[in-house]
């Protein structure tokens, strides 16, 4: 029987920060392959983003039977310095367990398979969805094992996507959606000239503020149902003029907006490059991800229920947060987000109650059980 901390442990000594390759995946292959599932790594993209490895593994239940999918990232953030032990030196620590990864999000891997360990076999298709740049730009990773997927045929009819959700305690968050994200750079050109003499130049900087004055007065909409309110953030102002005396070329400035089901990311592209050309400037938008919800129903229930079971906790139903890779998942089929605590998430000394990851293998069962049995 898997021990679930202790391959928690054996994930968290692999250093794989984003893009993930090699021995994390190896550990990974051979816990997976002895329950019976075929496993298909795949390299993709190339520099500056990639290459990335990525990993499906699938174990085909009786012709016809129903598929339910985990899917969830090997890749963790740089660790940073000042950790109480090695952050991929994973170490118990009374109730704890310390290493990077440990939250986000290698525990709730582990805990993915100690759950395919107490599936039936016939019970259905199950598989699982790995990616390694989750953290990073997220443009080959489960954009890439999505496509594998496509080619072997082998679409979920669920998936639950192990991110990190729960607050206070396990149990008490799931993610239902997700708002969207838009990062757009704004840019406005000038001419350079002395100080002394603004009539022969043409300072860049004036109109750079007033843009981002109007663009910060927005108020995009006061939320919906199950979204907060879209909000737009300055996030980085830039001229780089070293000089006392000199009125400065270019200035330029970047702003992200995270959106609600309302709004579409070109569509608010589109309104901040109106807004900039006003202004003599331009901007440049990318897409992270849509805004979208999987409403309420019977797998918000299944999770519910075996939370319940294990915790006797009523998950609370919600969207905030950010992005996690279930923005592209979400265009095969219904998907939810479940997990640990995020406390510490991407901070020194990350850690997980050895308890939660114990229970959130009996949960992440229980819940697999529940979607192939319908």
């Amino acid at each position: 029987m898997i021990d679930v901390v202790q391959l928690a442990e054996d994930l968290i000594a692999c250093p794989s920060v984003t893009p993930a390759r090699g021995v994390v995946f190896d550990c990974l292959e051979a816990r997976l392959r002895p329950l019976g599932f075929e496993v298909h790594r795949k390299i993709s993209g190339d520099a500056p983003d990639g290459p990335v490895e990525n990993l499906f593994a699938i174990r085909k239940g009786p012709e016809g039977s129903r598929h339910f999918a985990f899917a969830g990232h090997l890749d963790v953030v740089p660790p940073g310095e000042g950790w109480t032990s090695g952050p991929f030196l994973p170490e118990r620590r009374g109730e704890l367990l310390y290493g990077r990864g440990a939250v986000d999000m290698k525990g709730a891997i582990a805990a993915m398979i100690a759950a395919a360990e107490q599936v039936p076999a016939d019970a259905g298709t199950l598989s699982m969805i790995l990616t390694g740049d989750e953290e990073g730009p997220a443009k080959y990773g489960t954009l890439a094992l999505m496509d594998t997927m496509q080619e072997l045929g082998a679409v979920p009819d669920l998936c639950l996507v192990g991110e990190p959700t729960s607050s206070a305690r396990l149990g008490d968050t799931m993610k239902i959606g997700r708002r969207g994200s838009v990062n757009i750079w704004l840019e406005v050109e000038g001419r350079e000239g002395h100080v002394a003499y603004p009539h022969l130049a043409d300072n860049p900087a004036p109109r750079l503020v007033a843009m981002l004055a109007e663009l910060d007065a927005l108020k995009l909409d006061n939320g919906t149902e199950w979204f907060q309110a879209s909000n737009l953030e300055i996030t980085d102002i830039a001229i780089g003029n070293p000089a006392t005396n000199v009125i400065p070329p270019k200035a330029s400035a970047r702003i992200s907006i995270r959106f609600n089901a309302l709004h579409t990311g070109q569509e608010l592209a589109d309104r901040v490059s109106a807004i900039a050309a006003r202004h003599g400037g331009t901007a440049r938008a990318v897409i992270s991800g849509e805004a979208f919800i999987t409403l309420p129903g019977d797998f918000s229930a299944m999770i519910a229920d075996a939370v319940k079971a294990e915790t006797g906790i009523e998950p609370e139903a919600s969207t905030t947060g950010g992005t996690s890779d279930a923005r592209f998942l979400k265009n095969l089929c219904p998907v939810i987000e479940f997990g640990l605590c995020n406390a510490t998430m991407h901070k020194r000394d990350e850690a997980v109650a050895i308890a939660d990851l114990e229970a959130l293998a009996r949960i992440y069962a229980r819940v697999a059980e529940a979607a192939l049995a319908r």
